[in-house]
């Protein structure tokens, strides 16, 4: 009998899973009605990102923050890249850059910064030149001085073929940094990971528009204020299409991978290429060393 109910819950939660893919996919007469949810199952959605646990600060016997970065060029962390043309997929299907982008102009991701530390908090104007550069053509410019008093005086308008826009889109994102906790629940007996931070990488609007390939910090995002944004969007599954995973969920179960590029210590949270200089094989190897330091604590508890 139990394990009859147990069955019934598995089921219950893959059909929950299933209708976030394409909704009434199989019944739709018409491509408008792809995606609409019917009565019924909007009677029974109650689908929200699982909640955080609370955790006393007593109950934190270890921890240690750390910063990662996550290169999309790598396979497993196609999922947060792609699509990055949005003209030939379906609404449901977008980049974690898009998501996180469309959340900032329409007002549900508020809590953005400027620093991976929370000091400077940013607003959409603050941080609008970082995706968007405009930029007169030298054809413009040679136009312009030889009009210059009637476009002074405001008699004439530089038209919009002397004028270039530079936009950053999903394509240009070549990775993301996020700042984690990891610690050890001495009430649970458990070594956790809570993620705290998010920071797409691109070069920015101003930059691209140069010619220039280094990417920067575009934005930091505190993580806790943006789940219920992730749990809405829906990463790809290339195993089953039909039970899609969301970006929420994708970052807490760490479906991805990351390489440390910076510990909490005491020079002032110097990076790894700051005291491993011009050796990336070093550098590597440091960071598998900080993460190693972080497993041997919880693997000593149960040494006696």
């Amino acid at each position: 009998m139990k394990l009859k109910n147990l069955l019934l819950v598995v089921l219950g939660v893959a059909a929950s899973y299933a209708s976030f893919a394409q909704s009434n996919l199989l019944n739709a007469k018409t491509p408008d009605e792809i995606g609409k949810k019917t009565a019924a199952q909007l009677e029974s959605d109650n689908d929200k990102p699982l909640p955080y646990g609370y955790v006393h600060d007593r109950d934190v016997l270890m921890g240690k923050t750390v910063w990662e970065l996550i290169d999309l060029d790598e396979r497993i962390n196609f999922p947060m890249y792609y699509p990055v043309d949005t003209a030939f997929v379906g609404k449901e299907r977008r980049s974690l850059f898009s998501v996180l982008l469309k959340g900032i102009k329409d007002g549900k991701i508020t809590e953005v910064y400027g620093d991976d530390y929370f000091n400077s908090k940013k607003t959409l104007a603050d941080i609008e030149s970082v995706f968007k550069f405009r930029d007169t053509t030298q054809a413009g410019i040679d136009e312009y001085n030889n009009y210059f008093d009637d476009y002074k005086s405001g008699k004439k308008v530089l038209s919009a073929e002397f004028i270039n826009e530079t936009e950053v889109s999903a394509a240009d994102v070549a990775g993301y940094k996020i700042k984690g906790f990891w610690y050890f629940d001495k009430r649970q007996s458990e070594l956790k990971y809570r993620l705290l931070a998010i920071c797409p990488t691109a070069t920015e609007a101003r930059g691209k528009a140069k010619g220039e390939v280094d990417p920067i910090e575009l934005f930091w995002v505190y993580f806790p204020s943006i789940r219920d944004v992730l749990h809405d969007a829906k990463a790809f599954n290339d195993k089953n299409s039909a039970m899609p995973i969301t970006f929420d969920h994708l970052l807490n179960s760490r479906r991805f991978n990351g390489v440390i590029y910076k510990e909490e210590n005491v020079y002032g949270d110097r990076t790894i290429d700051d005291y491993m200089k011009d050796n990336a094989q070093l550098q590597l190897l440091e960071s598998e060393r900080v993460k190693e330091k972080i497993r041997n604590f919880e693997q000593d508890m149960w040494n006696y």
